[in-house]
C-alpha cells in the first residue's frame, strides 16, 4: 500500500555550502554542518501553501523508528502536509562526527532547511531531538510554524530512567560478534551480551536496531557513533544550552509520558517562559518512548494539534 511514498535520502560526507539562514551567524557558519539523511512522505499530493514537518528522532533512535506515524501524519493533516523524518548526526544514515552539541544539531537542520528550499515548518522532536528543535525554534523563530516536543524539558538534565547512558554505551563498544553471523544470530548475540549490564528487554531490542552486517566486507558496526555520543554525552546531550532572553511565541505543544520524569512539574515555569504559547498534554500509562508505546494516543494529540 505504501510501496511509493516515500523517498530515502542518504547523505553525502558533509554539507559544505554556505547557509543562507545562518550566514549572518559567525557561530555558526563555523559550526561546519553535515548533510542529513531523511525520508520524505509524499505520496498523496500536499499542499505546497503549507508548511511540511520535520521529525528528528531521540538518542539511539533514527528516521525508521518514525515510518509509520510520518505515514499517518502524512495521510491525516489537513490539508496534506508533506513530512520529512530526518536522522540527526551520528546516527541513523547521516554523517558521523567527532561533535555533537545541540549548536550542531541546529546548524545541521538549517542547512537542511536550505537544502529542500523550506522557509518555515512544523517540527516535531523526541527527547534529543525534541531539544534540538526547541533550540532551533529558540534561535530561529521566523523558521518554525508550530511545535512538538515529545518528552523532554528545556532544562538541564535528563529523567532518572536514563542516568545509565555512559554505561549503555561502553557496553556496546564492547560487544564481540564473529562475522560468519547473521544479522539475526548476531543481535541475538549482543542482546545475551548486553542482558549482563541491562535488564530491561525492550530497551536491549532498541539499541540492538543500531547494529548492521556491512555490505562489502561482512563485518558488523553500530549505525551510531559511539566515541562521539560518550564523549559528548554529558556536554551535548544531558545538558540544554543557555538561551537566557531567548523566546518562541507561536503554537507549541509539549507531550509528557505519564510514566516518565523527563518532564517534571518544576519545569513547567521554564517552558512557559521559553514557550509562551505551550500546551502540556500527559498520555497516561506511557514511559519516555510515549509515541511507541502508546501511538494511537500520540498521533491523536499531534494531528489535532498541526491541524488546528
Amino acid at each position: 500500500m505504501f510501496g511509493n511514498i516515500l523517498k530515502t535520502v542518504t547523505a553525502g560526507p558533509c554539507c559544505t555550502s554556505s547557509v543562507r539562514y545562518i550566514s549572518t551567524t559567525k557561530t555558526l557558519r563555523y559550526l561546519a554542518p553535515v548533510e542529513l539523511s531523511y525520508t520524505v512522505y509524499d505520496k498523496v499530493a500536499s499542499d505546497s501553501s503549507t508548511p511540511p514537518v520535520l521529525v528528528l528522532h531521540g538518542l539511539f533512535g533514527s528516521k525508521a523508528n518514525w515510518n509509520s506515524l510520518s505515514k499517518a501524519f502524512h495521510q491525516k493533516t489537513k490539508p496534506i502536509r508533506k513530512i520529512y523524518s530526518i536522522d540527526a548526526r551520528n546516527h541513523g544514515d547521516s554523517p558521523h562526527s567527532d561533535v555533537h552539541s545541540y549548536e550542531h544539531m541546529v546548524a545541521d537542520l538549517v542547512a537542511l532547511y536550505e537544502k529542500l528550499g523550506i522557509d518555515k515548518a512544523s517540527v516535531i522532536g523526541h527527547s534529543m531531538g525534541g531539544r534540538a528543535m526547541m533550540l532551533l525554534a529558540l534561535k530561529y523563530p521566523q523558521l518554525i510554524d508550530r511545535a512538538v516536543i515529545v518528552d523532554i524539558s528545556p532544562t538541564t538534565g535528563l529523567g532518572t530512567s536514563n542516568t545509565n547512558i555512559p554505561l549503555f554505551l561502553q557496553s556496546m563498544k564492547q560487544i564481540q560478534i564473529a562475522p560468519e553471523e547473521t544479522i539475526h544470530q548476531a543481535r541475538k548475540t549482543a542482546d545475551t551480551q548486553l542482558a549482563k549490564i541491562i535488564a530491561e528487554k525492550p530497551l536491549r531490542d532498541f539499541l540492538i536496531t543500531n547494529l548492521v552486517k556491512s555490505d562489502e566486507d561482512g563485518s558488523f558496526r553500530w549505525r551510531i557513533n559511539l566515541d562521539a555520543l560518550e564523549t559528548n554525552f554529558n556536554s551535548g546531550v544531558a545538558q540544554f544550552p543557555d538561551v537566557n532572553g531567548l523566546r518562541f511565541e507561536g503554537p507549541t505543544l509539549f507531550i509528557a509520558g505519564g510514566r516518565s520524569d523527563y518532564i517534571k512539574p518544576s519545569d513547567i515555569p521554564v517552558i512557559k517562559k521559553l514557550f509562551p504559547q505551550a500546551e502540556i498534554k500527559v498520555v497516561e500509562g506511557a514511559g519516555h518512548w510515549v509515541h511507541s508505546e502508546k501511538s494511537a494516543e500520540f498521533a491523536k494529540l499531534v494531528l489535532e494539534f498541526l491541524n488546528a
